[in-house]
C-alpha cells in the first residue's frame, strides 16, 4: 500500500514539474519564464489541494445527454466526419463491460467534453502569480485560487514582468494540461491524500527541482526574443486597473473580448428589468399551482394572472409570462372543478361517472405536480450569463419554462374544455360529451383523452355488465341510460324500463342500447314473473362464449367489439330461455288458440249452440238478466261442444261479461265473452289488448246475430202446405196481396243474406284465418319477447283493419253496423208479417170449429184483444178488410226497409273500392261476384263525384 501511495506522489511530481518547464511550442514566437522555488511549491500545493477534494460537477449522471451533446458540437462545426467517428467509439465504448472496464463511463465522457471545451474557449492567461492560473479550475467547478499575500506581499513588481515574459504558447498551455488533469482526479475521495503527499514532500526534492529550474532558465534565455511592445503596455494597463471579479485578462484572445462583450450585455440587462428572470419563473410556477406569487397576482376582476405595469419589464417578457400564466389559469379552473365537485356538491348532483371524472383529473394534476416539482427544482440553479456553453446548463430560463409547458398547456386546455362540458353533465350524457373530444387527429390529443376515458367510462361499463348479466341495475344517481320505474308485474315488461336517451353515450348505438335493454328486461321478466333462475347459467356461458367474466372490471372504454360480443352473446341465450319458458311452461301459443276459438268465434259448434241457448234470454231488457245464469248457459254451451276436449286451463279462463247497458237496451248488446290472462301471460294480453279482442269479439258476435236473426226469419217464411191451403179460401184481393208482401220479403231476405253470408265468409277466412297463419309463422321465427308481442300486435292489427273497425274504416263501419241495424228491424218486420199471417189463418178456419173451440177461442180472444195484430173475434167481412190493410201496411213497411237498404248498401259498396287495404278490394269481388251491383256502384260513384 506504501510503495502504491509513493508512486502516486512522484507521478504528481513528475506531473507538476512537466507542466511549468515544458519547452515553447512550435508555433509561439513568446518564451516562458523559469518559475522559482516557491512557484513550484505553490503549484504542487494546489495541486494537492484538487486531488484531494470532494467536489463533484453541479448537473446529474447523464451518460446520453453527455453524448449528444458532443455529436451535436461536431456537427454544428462542420466535423461531421468526426460524429460519426465519435459513435462508433461510443458504441464499442459503451458495450464493454465486466472485469477491466470502464464502470464510471459517465465521468469518462463528461471529463474528455470539458476539456475539450476548455481548450476552445482558451481561458485567461495570469503572469507572475502562478496560483491565478488555476483560476480556470474554479470557473470549471474546481476550488477558489488562493490569496494574494500568499505569494505578491514581498514582490510587489514581480506580476508585470512575468506577464510580459509569458508567451501565448508558454505557460497558457501547461495551465490547460494541469485543468484538464484537476477535472480528471477530482473523483479521487478522501482526505488521508493530503498527509500522504505532504509527507513525500521533503526539501531534498525542493532542492532538486530548483537546480532542474535553473538549468532550463538558461536554456530558454538563448531562445526569448523581444516582446511586442504594446502587448506589454496593453498588460500593464490591465493590471493597473485591478481585478475584474476576481478574474485578470491579459489577452487578446477572441473569445475573452467575447467573454467581456455577454458580461456589459448581462449589466444591462440587470439594469433594464427591475425583476430579475429568476423571479419572474418562481412567480410563474407559483402561478401554476394556483397561488400568488411576488408580482405576479391573480385578478379576480380581469379573471387572469396579472404582472403590475409599475414593474420595469421588457414587452417580450411580460409577453411571454402572460403566456405561461395561461397554464396558471387553467390549473384554477379545472382544480376548482374538483375541489366543487367532490367537497361541496352532493352525491347524487355529480355521480359515480362524475367521481371517476374528478379522479382522472386529479391523476392528471399529479403527474403535472411531479413537473413542477422538477422545474423548482431546476428554478434554484442561477440563470448563467449568455454565453456558448449556457446552453448545457441546468437552470430554468422563460424560455425553457416555455418549453417545458408546451405538453401540460396541450393537456390542462384539454381538462378545462371538458370541466366546461360537463359541469351540469352527469352519468351516459358526460361520457358522451367527453367521448366526441376524443375524435381528434392530434395523436398526443387521442392518446390522453382515450387514457381519460378508460377511467370516466369504468362505472358506466360496470352498469351496462350488471345489467346484462345479472339484470340488476346499479344505478342510485340516475346516470345510466336504462331507467326503471315501479310497475305491477303484468306492466314490467312494457312499462318498468325504457332508455333514456339523455343518458345514451355517443359510442353507445342505438341497437345496441337496445339489445342491453331488451337482455335486462328478460332477465328481470324471468324472476320476476316467470319466478325461473335457470337464466343464470345461460348468463355464465354467454359471458364464456364472448371471452370475458362475470366479474366487475372485464370491460372498458375502446372495448365496444367486446361489449357487443358479450350482449349478443347473452341476448342470444337469454331471451331463447324465456320464450321456451313462454312456450313450454306457459304455453302461450295454446291460449292464443283458446282466444281464437272462443273470443275470435271459431269454434262452430260452441258458437252456434251457445247462440241458441241463450238468445231467448238476451233477447230479455239488459237489466233483468242475471250473469250467472248466462254463466251457467255458458257451461252448458262447454260440455255440448267440442270444447269440452280442450285444456282446463284455458276453459277455466273464459268467462262471461255484461257490459254497461243504458235502458233499452237488450242482453245481445251488453252479452261479451272475455279471456283471463295471468302472470306472464298478461304482458302479452294485457288490458288494452283485450279491450280491443272485445271489440272484435262485438263485431263477430253481432254478425252471427244477424245470421242467427235471418236464419229465424227463414224458418217463418218457409212455405208449406197448409199455407197454401189457406190462400185458397181467402178473397182473391187478399191473397194477391198476401203473396206479393211475402214475394217482397223473401227477395229481400235473399239480398240481406247474400251479403252476410260473403261478408261472414270474408271475415272468417280472408280475415281470422289468414292472420292466424301468419301470427303462428311470425311465431316460430321469433328471437325474443319483444318479437313475440310485435307478432301477436302485428296480428291483433290485421284483424281489426280488415274487419272495418280500424280508424281508416270509420265511416265503412258505421255503414255496416247502420246495415246490421237494419237487417234487425227487417227480422221483426218479417216476424210481425208471418205471426199476422198465422193468426190470419187461425181466424178463417175458425168457422169449422165445433162451438166449444169458439168459445175458447173467443176467451183467448179477450186476453189478446190489446194486440195490434189480433183479428180473432173478428167478423168475417170485417176479417177481410183487417187482413187487407195488414197486408198493405206490411207490404209498405218491406219496401220502406227494401229502399232504405238499398241506399245504405250502395253507399257501402261504393266506399270499398277507395279502401286503402287491399284486402278489402277482395271483400267487394267476393260481394259483386256476378256484377249485380256493378250499375249501382257506378251510380253511386256518379252521385259522389256530383
Amino acid at each position: 500500500m506504501e510503495d502504491d501511495d509513493r508512486r502516486v506522489v512522484d507521478l504528481v511530481k513528475e506531473l507538476v514539474h512537466r507542466l511549468l518547464s515544458n519547452p515553447l511550442s512550435p508555433g509561439n514566437l513568446a518564451s516562458s519564464s523559469i518559475p522559482t522555488q516557491e512557484e513550484y511549491n505553490q503549484a504542487l500545493k494546489y495541486s494537492l489541494r484538487i486531488l484531494s477534494s470532494r467536489l463533484n460537477p453541479s448537473i446529474d449522471a447523464d451518460e446520453f445527454s453527455v453524448v449528444e451533446s458532443i455529436k451535436r458540437r461536431l456537427a454544428t462545426t462542420g466535423k461531421s466526419y468526426e460524429a460519426l467517428t465519435f459513435t462508433d467509439m461510443y458504441s464499442k465504448f459503451s458495450l464493454k463491460n465486466g472485469p477491466g472496464s470502464v464502470k464510471n463511463k459517465w465521468a469518462v465522457l463528461y471529463l474528455l467534453n470539458r476539456i475539450s471545451e476548455d481548450q476552445k474557449l482558451k481561458k485567461n492567461q495570469f503572469s507572475d502569480k502562478i496560483a491565478n492560473g488555476f483560476l480556470d479550475s474554479v470557473f470549471a467547478g474546481g476550488l477558489p485560487a488562493l490569496h494574494e499575500s500568499d505569494v505578491l506581499s514581498d514582490r510587489p513588481g514581480r506580476f508585470v514582468k512575468s506577464s510580459t515574459d509569458l508567451g501565448d504558447g508558454g505557460f497558457n498551455g501547461r495551465l490547460d494540461h494541469l485543468r484538464g488533469f484537476g477535472e480528471n482526479v477530482s473523483n479521487l475521495r478522501g482526505s488521508s491524500n493530503i498527509g500522504k503527499l505532504d509527507k513525500s514532500w521533503s526539501k531534498k526534492d525542493v532542492g532538486n527541482y530548483s537546480d532542474n529550474i535553473v538549468c532550463s532558465n538558461e536554456n530558454v534565455k538563448h531562445s526569448r526574443g523581444l516582446r511586442d511592445n504594446t502587448r506589454h503596455f496593453r498588460a500593464k494597463e490591465i493590471v493597473e486597473k485591478g481585478w475584474n471579479g476576481g478574474v485578470l485578462m491579459v489577452t487578446k484572445d477572441p473569445g475573452n473580448l467575447r467573454e467581456m462583450a455577454y458580461r456589459e450585455f448581462a449589466d444591462l440587462i440587470k439594469e433594464e428589468n427591475e425583476v430579475s428572470e429568476e423571479v419572474l419563473v418562481r412567480d410563474v410556477l407559483y402561478a401554476c399551482q394556483g397561488i400568488d406569487g411576488a408580482y405576479l397576482k391573480f385578478d379576480e376582476k380581469a379573471d387572469e394572472y396579472v404582472l403590475p405595469e409599475f414593474i420595469k419589464v421588457p414587452r417580450a417578457t411580460r409577453t411571454m409570462v402572460r403566456k405561461l400564466c395561461e397554464l396558471g389559469w387553467l390549473f384554477r379552473k379545472v382544480n376548482g372543478y374538483i375541489t366543487e365537485s367532490m367537497d361541496r356538491l352532493p352525491a347524487e348532483d355529480i355521480g359515480t361517472v362524475g367521481q371517476a371524472f374528478c379522479a382522472a383529473l386529479q391523476d392528471e394534476l399529479s403527474v403535472y405536480y411531479k413537473l413542477l416539482v422538477v422545474l423548482e427544482g431546476q428554478a434554484m440553479n442561477p440563470i448563467p450569463l449568455v454565453s456558448e456553453n449556457a446552453c448545457s446548463g441546468n437552470y430554468l430560463s422563460l424560455r425553457r419554462l416555455s418549453v417545458w409547458f408546451a405538453e401540460p398547456m396541450v393537456k390542462m386546455r384539454l381538462m378545462a374544455i371538458l370541466v366546461d362540458n360537463c359541469k351540469v353533465l352527469k352519468g351516459g350524457a358526460m361520457a358522451g360529451a367527453i367521448h366526441l373530444r376524443a375524435q381528434h387527429g392530434d395523436p398526443l390529443v387521442n392518446d390522453f383523452m382515450k387514457k381519460l376515458l378508460r377511467q370516466v367510462c369504468s362505472p358506466l361499463f360496470e352498469m351496462v355488465r350488471s345489467w346484462v348479466l345479472e339484470g340488476e341495475l346499479e344505478d342510485i344517481f340516475s346516470e345510466f341510460f336504462v331507467l326503471s320505474q315501479p310497475v305491477k308485474a303484468d306492466c314490467l315488461w312494457r312499462e318498468g324500463y325504457r332508455l333514456l336517451d339523455s343518458m345514451l353515450p355517443s359510442f353507445i348505438s342505438q341497437s345496441l342500447a337496445q339489445r342491453i335493454l331488451r337482455t335486462g328486461k328478460s332477465i328481470n321478466f324471468l324472476r320476476v314473473c316467470c319466478e325461473d333462475r335457470v337464466w343464470a347459467d345461460d348468463a355464465k356461458e354467454a359471458a364464456a362464449a364472448a371471452g370475458t367474466t362475470t366479474s366487475r372490471g372485464d370491460l372498458g372504454y375502446g372495448e365496444t367489439d367486446a361489449l357487443e360480443s358479450l350482449v349478443a352473446e347473452a341476448a342470444k341465450r337469454i331471451d331463447k330461455h324465456l320464450l321456451d319458458v313462454m312456450y313450454t311452461r306457459y304455453k302461450f301459443k295454446e291460449h292464443c288458440l283458446a282466444i281464437k276459438r272462443y273470443l275470435l268465434l271459431g269454434q262452430g259448434d260452441f258458437v252456434q249452440y251457445l247462440m241458441d241457448i241463450v238468445g231467448p234470454e238476451l233477447s230479455e231488457p239488459a237489466n233483468t238478466i242475471s250473469s250467472f245464469k248466462l254463466a251457467g248457459l255458458l257451461e252448458s254451451a262447454i260440455r255440448s261442444s267440442n270444447a269440452q276436449y280442450d285444456d282446463g286451463d284455458m276453459l277455466n279462463s273464459l268467462r262471461v261479461k255484461m257490459m254497461p247497458h243504458n235502458t233499452g237496451d237488450r242482453g245481445w248488446d251488453v252479452f261479451s265473452l272475455e279471456y283471463d290472462a295471468r302472470v306472464p301471460l298478461n304482458t302479452v294480453f294485457t288490458e288494452s289488448v283485450m279491450s280491443r279482442y272485445l271489440r272484435i269479439f262485438n263485431f263477430l258476435w253481432k254478425l252471427r246475430r244477424i245470421e242467427h236473426a235471418l236464419i229465424g226469419v227463414w224458418k217463418g217464411m218457409k212455405p208449406n202446405r197448409v199455407t197454401s191451403q189457406f190462400f185458397s179460401k181467402l178473397p182473391r184481393a187478399v191473397t194477391l196481396q198476401l203473396i206479393l208482401t211475402s214475394r217482397k220479403c223473401q227477395v229481400l231476405w235473399d239480398e240481406m243474406n247474400h251479403f252476410v253470408t260473403n261478408l261472414q265468409y270474408y271475415i272468417m277466412f280472408e280475415v281470422l284465418e289468414v292472420s292466424w297463419s301468419n301470427f303462428s309463422k311470425e311465431m316460430e321465427v321469433s328471437k325474443d319477447l319483444d318479437d313475440l308481442l310485435g307478432a301477436h300486435e302485428k296480428y291483433l292489427h290485421s284483424i281489426i283493419e280488415k274487419s272495418l273497425l280500424g280508424e281508416r274504416s270509420q265511416n265503412l263501419n258505421k255503414t255496416l253496423f247502420t246495415l246490421f241495424d237494419l237487417i234487425l228491424r227487417f227480422r221483426s218486420h218479417a216476424d210481425r208479417l208471418y205471426e199476422g199471417i198465422n193468426e190470419l189463418q187461425s181466424r178463417t178456419t175458425e168457422s169449422s170449429r165445433p162451438y166449444r173451440d169458439k168459445a175458447k177461442l173467443q176467451k183467448q180472444s179477450i186476453k189478446t184483444s190489446s194486440e195490434p195484430s189480433s183479428w180473432l173475434g173478428e167478423g168475417r167481412k170485417e176479417l177481410t178488410r183487417r187482413a187487407g190493410e195488414f197486408l198493405r201496411n206490411m207490404g209498405q213497411a218491406v219496401d220502406a226497409t227494401a229502399n232504405e237498404y238499398s241506399s245504405l248498401f250502395e253507399g257501402f259498396i261504393s266506399q270499398l273500392p277507395i279502401q286503402q287495404h287491399v284486402d278489402l278490394k277482395f271483400l267487394m269481388f267476393r260481394l259483386d261476384f256476378t256484377e249485380f251491383y256493378s250499375p249501382l256502384k257506378s251510380n253511386a260513384g256518379g252521385k259522389l263525384l256530383l
